[in-house]
């Protein structure tokens, strides 16, 4: 099944709020009973799941191993995601079946992988080394086949975009706004001038939220198509390091640094033709990107739309982070930082915190 990353819902939720709306309407009902009708489910009775932080949602098939999955074509067109199943489904990678597509409704019923998240599984005791193997060779058979055609380049306005939720979101907690805005430009710059060689890397196709939340233990399926693999319907092509740093960098999740090493040099052994240096230097790189996107992301979520658990996983984010910013490319950030953004290594101290559970963003951070 799709699970959303996070199951709190804030009392000021616009998008879930919207999300709701649309789903619920009688025409939408009427559009998912007719296209259940051709499909050959008239009959089916829907159980929802919850919403995450989009206009997507989807709905168990009672008594079937399906989903029915609703994705209004004005706000998130279904045709992403159906073309990036399939190329999947080409390589012999577990992304949910297509049973029955409507891409001009965005509408589908989709395979249902069940409940054995990585997420549930890793909780529940199940050996991390197996389950995280098995996630490092599914990326391995991504990575030797070529990217899908017809997918956008992860390029250098889409990293920098991203970098900028940092400055937006997550500075003007430890600066004030005015300050954050003033400085974004050179921030952007310093960052950019980091990521340059990155920028330009075309290697494979980046699904980009690789990391156990989205990955699933399928049984009865042997080799990397136990993996089942979700939420890829964002992805472009770029750095092959992306997906693994994001496996093993997880903003939710310690990952040991023994199994973190282990697990780098299980992957570069199975691709001897990569030059491995380039590799980790990549991976570095892509993970202060990462980890800068997210805490500005973390921030967004809590003081925005009220999802305040997130908040919960920042200082694990900020430690990620900082370790990424020893990398040698980034001195002059680190310089800079240090410069215009005091405490910028340290957690945010406890009354922002609960001010960001209590006041809206707006007034938060000055």
């Amino acid at each position: 099944m799709h699970r959303p990353r996070d199951g709190e819902k804030g009392l000021h939720d616009p998008v879930i709020a919207m999300t709701e709306t649309l789903a619920s309407s009688t025409q939408r009902k009427d559009q998912r009973a007719a296209f259940l009708a051709r499909a050959g489910f008239a009959q089916a009775q829907l159980i929802a799941l919850p919403a995450d932080a989009s206009t997507r949602r989807y709905f168990r098939l009672s008594g079937e191993s399906l989903l029915l999955m609703d994705s209004p074509p004005h706000s998130e067109p279904i045709g992403p995601f159906v073309h990036i199943a399939r190329h999947l489904h080409g390589l012999g990678l577990s992304a949910p079946g297509l049973l029955h597509v409507d891409e001009v409704e965005g509408l589908a019923l989709i395979e249902d992988f069940g409940h054995d998240t990585y997420t549930r599984l890793l909780a529940a005791g199940h050996p991390e080394l197996a389950l995280y193997r098995l996630a490092v060779d599914a990326l391995v058979a991504l990575h030797r086949a070529p990217a899908a055609a017809d997918v956008a380049p992860y390029d250098a306005r889409q990293l920098s975009d991203e970098c900028a939720l940092l400055i937006d979101w997550y500075i003007p907690l430890l600066i004030g706004k005015e300050a954050a805005l003033g400085l974004r430009e050179q921030f952007l710059g310093l960052f950019a001038d980091a990521c340059g060689e990155v920028a330009q890397r075309r290697e494979a196709l980046v699904l980009r939220d690789f990391h156990v939340d989205n990955l699933m233990l399928l049984q009865g399926r042997e080799g990397v198509a136990a993996c089942g693999l979700l939420d890829f319907q964002d992805a472009l092509v770029g750095a092959a390091a992306y997906d693994l740093m994001s496996l093993l960098e997880d903003a939710r999740r310690d990952v040991p640094e023994s199994l973190r090493v282990a697990l780098l040099t299980h992957y570069l052994m199975q691709r001897p033709e990569l030059d491995a240096t380039r590799f980790l230097e990549d991976y570095r790189r892509l993970a202060a990107q990462r980890h800068a996107k997210v805490l500005g992301i973390f921030v967004r979520l809590a003081g925005r739309d009220g999802k305040h658990g997130y908040l919960a996983h920042l200082p694990r984010t900020l430690g990620l982070f900082v370790r990424a910013l020893e990398a040698e490319a980034f001195a002059p950030l680190r310089a800079w930082l240090s410069a215009h953004v005091p405490g910028w290594r340290n957690e945010l101290p406890p009354e922002t915190l609960t001010a960001l559970r209590q006041t809206p963003y707006r007034l938060v951070q000055g």
